[in-house]
């Protein structure tokens, strides 16, 4: 009995040394990617299942760009859910909400305005294609930036502030910061939403299924995985300044594995003077990085 207590003891001991290992192991490669790179860098990831975690600077607030319309989905869809919306609602927009100068394929398809969207299509544009005239018009029809914090805040994701609108972002370079969230809290969010945690299971699906079919295409998260892999995201992005500084490229997401397993991920570079490439290219790393340490694991 001895002997056998000593076995399961050791070999407790050595997958726990052999797990934590393989975690340090991942953050070296992580800080080997980071080590030269003229950008400060928050990463966090999150097992789904195992819950096993992992983050570089993930305590620290980063702007979030158009990521924070996973926020402002997941506020609109509980409102769905209590009835006060329905997806199928019109939300009739005109010329003068499809503002100039401002990334919008509303606008794009529909330069006079005057047309009536539905709900679901207005998130769709808003998610999935980052629509900034979008995403105002869903914060108008929910009453603004504070509700959508106040829904967020109230889920338990504490690390965040949504206070600025696409227009109030676009009008001065600093008022992009006002809108931040940290990586653990970007991942703890994540977790939220794909553990049923948050919305109905209709306004589930709804949700991932636009997140998964977003057309960034194979950038970011999504680049160097395995041709097929699902990956529900959302990227955020900002202009550079004449200084040559990138204040966001940042993409958040939820990674289906092989085995049907999932991790949550999150990069944010910030304050960045590399290029567009080398912005894209860290996430890319990280993100195969994340994807090797899971897949290992199955």
């Amino acid at each position: 009995m001895i002997k056998t207590t000593f076995i399961l003891v050791f070999l407790l001991g050595f997958i726990t040394f052999s797990l934590v290992a393989q975690s340090n192991e991942l953050r070296r490669n992580i800080a080997q990617i980071l080590d030269s790179k003229n950008a400060v860098v928050g990463v966090s990831v999150c097992g789904i299942e195992n819950n096993d975690t992992l983050s570089i600077n993930g305590d620290d607030h980063f702007p979030m760009q158009s990521v924070f319309k996973f926020h402002i989905a997941l506020a609109i869809l509980h409102e769905v859910d209590k009835g006060k919306f329905s997806l199928d609602q019109k939300i009739f927009i005109k010329k003068s909400d499809l503002l100039p100068d401002t990334w919008s394929p509303i606008r794009g398809k529909y330069p006079n305005g005057n047309v009536a969207l539905s709900l679901s299509e207005l998130l769709q544009y808003t998610v999935a294609q980052s629509d900034n005239n979008g995403c105002d018009i869903l914060l108008r029809l929910i009453g603004g930036t504070k509700v959508v914090n106040n829904y967020i805040q109230g889920l338990g994701i504490k690390d965040v502030s949504i206070v600025a609108t696409e227009e109030e972002m676009h009008k001065e370079w600093n008022v992009q910061f006002t809108d931040w969230t940290t990586p653990k809290a970007a991942t703890q969010l994540l977790y939220k939403f794909y553990n049923g945690k948050i919305l109905s299971e209709k306004s589930f699906h709804f949700l991932w299924n636009v997140m998964a079919a977003t057309n960034t295409g194979k950038v970011r998260i999504k680049s160097q995985l395995p041709p097929g892999t699902i990956v529900a995201d959302k990227t955020g992005s900002s202009d550079t300044n004449k200084e040559g500084i990138t204040a966001a490229v940042n993409d958040i997401g939820i990674v289906t594995l092989p085995n049907g397993n999932h991790f949550a991920i999150c990069v944010f570079v910030s304050n960045s003077k590399e290029s567009e490439t080398v912005n894209d290219k860290i996430i890319a790393d990280i993100s195969k990085l994340a994807w090797d340490y899971f897949k290992e694991k199955e």
